[in-house]
């Protein structure tokens, strides 16, 4: 199909860019548009105007800080999946970002525009809310940091405001004793997932003593699978393990579609959790 009549602005700036959006409540940005082009051509979507800041400087990289990696919300999926700084700093961000559709998709494709996207079936708002990263917004009024608790607000909704930009992410650094893995289910390879999880999971001495985990799809937004987290807690590998999974999809509200129906899902959250979370804690 066609698109409906748009304009165009390509801002030289990113100040020029926070204020092309602030002078239209219908404008969109436009980043790799692997996201907002097909919702286009449905017109699923119907922007007066499209930014596009896919030539803004400001916008790209990955650069280590420290105590954490903060990743240019331009920076492209392929970008980020090779980074040293990811790989090294935050791996589970570099495994969930290879699971996301296709090579031509990971190089055209941006972070940042999927994350802003707020699609809750995407590989990477599960693993970003999982390790508690902080989202960076740019306006004309200036910069603010919002926690990824509170950035995806409802389906294909953020709390970025109008005259926002997502300017990139900051992944923590959580250190030494961490094991990381994503396991998704899907029906093809370049498919979105019918259920993902992102595991985190620290062990000491034997036991769990903290776990995080992300689920994808599993409802409206992104979740935490925070009854499954509480009841790792201090837990050696084994048949508590199990127990604690079967938890995960507690005060979910998985979708019903074509592929999957909400019962599925919560067998798959649960199915895929546990070995999620073994996988993350070293064991075969």
């Amino acid at each position: 199909m066609i698109p409906a009549q748009f304009d165009y602005e390509r801002p030289a700036s990113l100040a020029e860019a926070c204020q092309a959006l602030a002078e239209d409540d219908e404008a969109k940005v436009l980043a790799g548009g692997q996201s907002l082009l097909p919702l286009l051509r449905l017109r699923l979507a119907y922007p007066s105007k499209l930014v596009d800041v896919g030539r803004l400087d400001e916008l790209k990289g990955v650069h280590d800080r420290g105590d954490h990696v903060f990743i240019g919300a331009m920076a492209t999926h392929d970008e980020v999946m090779r980074s040293p700084a990811v790989t090294s700093g935050c791996p589970l961000v570099a495994m969930a970002t290879s699971h996301v559709a296709d090579p031509a998709i990971r190089h055209r494709g941006t972070f940042g525009g999927s994350l802003a996207h707020s699609d809750p079936a995407g590989d990477l708002p599960a693993v970003v809310l999982a390790l508690d990263g902080v989202f960076v917004a740019r306006s004309a009024q200036g910069e603010r940091e919002i926690p990824a608790a509170e950035f995806f607000v409802d389906y294909l909704e953020s709390s970025l405001a109008q005259g926002e930009i997502l300017a990139g992410v900051k992944i923590p650094k959580l250190g030494d004793g961490w094991g990381f893995h994503y396991e998704k289910f899907h029906r093809t390879a370049q498919a979105w997932a019918i259920v993902g999880v992102a595991a985190a999971v620290r062990r000491s001495n034997g036991a769990i003593t903290e776990a995080r985990i992300g689920l994808t799809n599993m409802g409206p937004t992104p979740l935490r699978a925070r009854a499954t987290e509480a009841a790792l807690r201090g837990v050696e590998l084994g048949d508590a393990v199990r127990q604690a999974c079967e938890q995960a999809a507690e005060d979910t509200s998985p979708p019903s579609d074509l592929h999957a129906q909400p019962d599925y899902r919560r067998h798959l959250a649960r199915v895929l959790t546990h070995r999620a979370v073994r996988t993350a804690a070293g064991s075969p």
